[in-house]
């Protein structure tokens, strides 16, 4: 059985994350997969200021279900928090 997943960006997405390449994953710990992500889009993706920071946050929600928002919300958290 051949299965196939793609995402796309929301087309109203600005600056650099415009060009972003978007990956679908499994995961048994999301907390931790998003959390890696978010990082590694600060560092490598061009997120600069805050505001890129909540075009980036926009993204994850807007390409993920429901029932993961709780997830995206606790890894940029954890980012965002210097105690974390």
């Amino acid at each position: 059985m051949n299965i196939s997943f793609s995402a796309r960006l929301p087309g109203d997405v600005r600056g650099d994350l415009r060009e972003s390449i978007c990956a679908v994953k499994y995961s048994v710990d999301p907390f931790a997969d998003f959390r890696k992500s978010i990082l590694e889009m600060i560092r490598d993706g061009g997120v600069k200021d805050w505001e890129e920071m909540e075009e980036l946050v926009y993204c994850y929600v807007v390409l993920n279900p429901s029932d993961l928002h709780c997830f995206i919300a606790e890894a940029f958290l954890s980012v965002c928090s210097p105690a974390r």
